[in-house]
Formats: C-alpha cells, structure tokens, sequence
C-alpha cells in the first residue's frame, strides 16, 4: 500500500506561523484533558495568554505551557522553524545534517546541531521481543582498513530484524564480542525464535536458546534452502552507510547511537506517515533526553 505524502503545501497551509504551532501542540498534549489540573472544574475552557506561549484556565487563570518539558522549551527558536526542521526530518530519505539546517531554518551552525540532536531524541526504537524469523548481523563503522585488524578501529553496530516487521540495532563502543553479541540477542529477541545469521562464531553462545539457521557468506553462500538468508538485515546496513557517507560524512561515536535510532525509527514506520508521528513524539516530554 503506498503511503499518501505529506506535502510542504499541506504542511506551509496547516502551519502558516508560530500561533498555529502552538495552537496543535496544546492540542496534541491537552486536547483530550477533561478538567482544570488546578481547579479541577470539569470541561474547563482554555484561552491564549496573550504574549506568551502559554493558555489559561478561564475559570481560575491556571497556565498550561505546551512547550514545557519538550525539545522546545526554553528556546528563543520560532515554534514554525522547528516545525519545519521536524518536517524536514520526516519527509527526507538520506537525513538532514546539521549544516543543511544551517541552511534551511537561517539560524547558527550552533542552533541548528542542537535542533537536530533534539529531533533525533524524539525517535526510540521500541523495546517489544522480536519472534517468529529473526535475522541477526554485526556491522562496523568508520575508522580504517589499512591495518590487518582494520575492524578494531572502527565501531560495532549488532542488528537484529524480524522478517516482515521490527528492527533493532545497539551500538558497542568496544570490539564486538561473543558476550555483547548475546546479550543483545537475549535482550531483543524472543527465546526460541529461528535465528538467522552467518556462519560468525559470535553467535554459538545462543545455539541452545533458539533455532540457528546459518548461510556461510565466506563460501559466498547467500541463500540455502529459499529460506535461509541475512538478506533483510543486510539490506538495512546497505541504506545506512551510506546515508552516514553521504549526508554526514563524519558521527562521532559519542553521538552515533542518535543517527542509528533515527534510522531505525523510520524503518520501523516505513509504512506509516512520519511527520504526525514525530509531532505527536514532541507532545510525550518523557521522550525527550537532553
């Protein structure tokens, strides 16, 4: 099924400045409030304080701030260039660097990376088991391969994907070992589940608790039986190196686990509209991790 887009004519026409920012994000976190929090007056009325960004009660002048505990609040940025920075967010394939903001939004190289770490906090990965037919892979970023133990200079990333449904992908900020490699699997994917993998003895610690089916990628086998295959996973790691290479060119590994939770948010969304989902992301304060 193929997903309607959202457009920047719908987004310009449902946005077309600061006030309507904020008018949904009231929406979207107190719309469904049936009482006052201070007076506890049932349907209570809500008016705009003019000025601020904030909504009284009408009945005991209680304030409502949409923006507080979010990933705007305290910022001088107007609410309409971080609705366009989450849009953009949303709507791009290859991601958005911090440069490109710079750009976009006419603001500092400073404003526009803190934005963009924000937005990025607002993309969990999901904490539900993976079952059924899970396929497993290591990837490595980064660093070279001009030594013989080339792998140790760059950073492990474990992913694990669910045939048909949801990914998961932690990073190791050390070479990767049989010890991370199970405890990521034990920590994602459902005891018994049939397990996917290359021949890597990584994953022998986890034979007992699942169903290992192997294809031997240094024989350059890449299919067995029609059924036996890593191609999913490895499709995945095929979009995310390059949108690393191509768009940032250069993550820290301080930071990197934001730019693998992006991505995998939106391929966990891959059949639904982003854009809503990310604002409805802004308007849960919980998320947030700054």
């Amino acid at each position: 099924m193929q997903i309607k887009r959202y457009t920047i004519a719908q987004f310009n026409e449902e946005f077309p400045d600061d006030d309507a920012c904020l008018d949904h994000l009231f929406y979207l976190r107190f719309g469904g409030m049936k009482h006052c929090p201070n007076c506890g007056v049932v349907a209570a009325k809500f008016y705009r304080v003019e000025g601020r960004k904030c909504y009284g009660c009408v009945h005991c002048l209680y304030q409502l701030h949409p923006t507080s505990g979010t990933i705007m609040h305290k910022s001088r940025t107007p609410l309409k260039l971080w609705f366009y920075a989450i849009y953009l967010f949303a709507q791009s394939r290859n991601g958005v660097s911090a440069r490109e903001l710079e750009r976009q939004l006419g603001v500092t190289l400073k404003t526009a990376w803190r934005m963009a770490k924000l937005i990025r906090t607002l993309m969990p990965q999901g904490t539900e088991p993976l079952s059924g037919i899970v396929e497993a892979d290591e990837a490595y970023i980064g660093g070279r391969r001009r030594t013989s133990a080339w792998h140790t200079t760059k950073t492990p990333l474990l992913g694990a994907v669910q045939r048909g449904g949801q990914l998961r992908v932690r990073t190791v900020y050390d070479s990767a070992t049989s010890r991370d490699v199970t405890d990521f699997i034990v920590s994602t994917v459902r005891i018994g589940s049939q397990l996917q993998t290359d021949e890597s003895p990584l994953y022998k610690r986890v034979e007992k608790a699942y169903d290992r089916h192997t294809v031997k990628h240094g024989k350059f086998e890449f299919v067995r039986n029609e059924n036996d295959y890593t191609n999913t996973i490895e499709g995945f790691w095929g979009i995310f190196k390059p949108y690393l290479d191509g768009t940032h060119r250069h993550v820290s590994k301080q930071w990197l686990h934001l730019y693998v939770n992006e991505a995998v948010w939106k391929y966990n969304h891959r059949e639904e509209q982003l854009y809503p989902l990310l604002l409805e992301q802004v308007a849960r304060p919980s998320l947030t991790d700054r």
